[in-house]
């Protein structure tokens, strides 16, 4: 078995081992991932290589928004502050705007770093004090 197939393997057996909780800190982590990316094609000056890990992250902050339950004022804040996310991710892509894109990478590193304190949280109550993400 190649390191590749190993590789592959483990990141599929962990999509289908983990909670909705853990899944939306992946998405965070991947959108954040693919933000780096842009952010080094923009540098670059590869339009391409930027348009596509921006659509990649556009359309996790777009999956985000449409898993939200909107009968919460929390959640219809969440949807709008996401709906900024995307307009600054999409300003970065047709505007090359590095500011937008620092703007919607800080945002959501926020909004990670306070899903991961809250799966932490949540496994310290139902585990007791080891529970770490």
């Amino acid at each position: 078995m190649t390191v590749s197939t190993m590789q592959s393997a483990y990141k599929q057996n962990a999509l289908n081992t983990a909670s909705p909780g853990e899944l939306t800190l992946m998405l965070y982590n991947g959108c954040l991932k693919f933000i780096h990316q842009a952010e080094a094609a923009i540098q670059n000056e590869d339009v391409e290589k930027r348009n596509v890990y921006l659509t990649k992250a556009q359309n996790i902050i777009r999956e985000l928004m449409v898993t939200l339950k909107l009968d919460t004022d929390l959640a219809k804040d969440m949807s709008r502050m996401y709906e900024f996310i995307l307009s600054k991710l999409i300003d970065a892509n047709i505007k090359n705007d590095q500011q937008a894109l620092k703007d919607a990478e800080g945002l959501v590193v926020e909004f990670r770093d306070t899903w991961k304190q809250a799966i932490q949280l949540d496994r310290q109550n139902r585990h007791g004090s080891g529970g770490k993400a």
